[in-house]
């Protein structure tokens, strides 16, 4: 392997969430600049495209961080383009790095690859032991098969690849589009449009979806950042949680970002929406092994989150990171 200040690393979904997260770990570790294509550049659903972008390129550290993604409205009513277009990326990604013999990989999952009613905490082991959750089962079936082409390549031809399954992320340049946002960007969204209503006199009122007594754990993506960086320093092969270590309802989350928008009217529950797992909280204790830890508190990374939307303004489309 190269140093660090001479390894070639691609980031795969630079612009996203995970992806800019990456590139800002990268180059505050003393890394170059990492190479990174926009979508325009770079099409990940063309094959012959992404090949020669591979041979052209060569990197040694691919971290890929590119995906179609979306909240529990995206993955239920556009089954066919999760399932399918997350596939297609991932043979074409890990196809031209196994070609091209990428040491280092970093693959991102999610932790919904998980059975809908795994025992929590949620162990490595408990991967395809049970029904996946209905609502996300085509994404999840795609980055399972995401995880075992990784697991292949490892066996098969000796490479040093790595999946990462973080839980539930967040941070500067999430996707607020409400639309095809996950959860808490989409609670900062919706407490902050109201809130900005009532200030101008209308009678504006946030509903949220399902009762609120899901369970889900957060991590800002900056610690997953720093979580995958190191673990591809290691040459770390297999699966790793990255989480937070606890967790809290969707009505306790909501509270929460409430109060740190300042907003101060009524919530409204639809309980005709579905809530999606029950609980997700990841053991983590494998990845905590290796000494990684988390460094930001949820209610810090909150108050970050909301600063950096409010000076951006901007909702980003849901589709592939790019």
């Amino acid at each position: 392997m190269s140093t660090r200040e001479t390894r070639r690393c691609f980031v795969a979904g630079h612009r996203g969430l995970v992806g800019s997260a990456i590139v800002r770990g990268l180059v505050g570790e003393g890394y170059s600049p990492p190479i990174v294509r926009t979508r325009d550049e770079l099409d990940l659903l063309d094959q012959r495209a992404v090949r020669e972008f591979f041979g052209a390129e060569r990197p040694d550290v691919v971290f890929f961080a590119a995906a179609k993604v979306g909240g529990i409205n995206a993955n239920n009513t556009r089954r066919w383009d999760f399932i399918y277009e997350n596939l297609v990326i991932e043979t074409n990604v890990l196809g031209a790095a196994l070609a091209t013999e990428v040491d280092r990989l970093v693959f991102f999952g999610s932790s919904c690859i998980y059975p809908r009613l795994s025992p929590q905490p949620i162990n490595e082991e408990h991967l395809l032991t049970g029904s996946l959750e209905e609502t996300n089962e085509p994404y999840a079936i795609a980055k399972i098969a995401g995880v075992k082409l990784v697991e292949a390549a490892n066996a098969q031809q000796g490479r040093k690849w790595v999946s990462l399954m973080p839980t539930n992320l967040y941070g500067p340049n999430d996707n607020f589009d409400l639309q095809g946002s996950h959860v808490l960007p989409a609670l900062i969204r919706k407490f902050h449009e109201a809130k900005e209503a009532r200030e101008a006199g209308e009678d504006a009122r946030v509903t949220l979806w399902g009762h609120g007594t899901a369970r889900r754990e957060f991590l800002h993506v900056d610690d997953a950042a720093g979580a995958a960086i190191s673990l591809m320093e290691s040459g770390a092969t297999g699966l790793y949680n990255v989480g937070s270590g606890s967790d809290l309802t969707i009505r306790e989350l909501a509270e929460l970002v409430g109060e740190i928008v300042g907003y101060d009217g009524p919530v409204d529950w639809d309980s005709s929406k579905p809530d999606g797992t029950p609980r997700k909280l990841l053991d983590s204790a494998k990845i905590q092994g290796t000494g990684w830890k988390p460094r930001i508190a949820l209610e810090a990374g909150l108050r970050a989150t909301y600063e950096w939307y409010q000076s951006t303004r901007e909702s980003r489309p849901a589709g592939i990171a790019s």
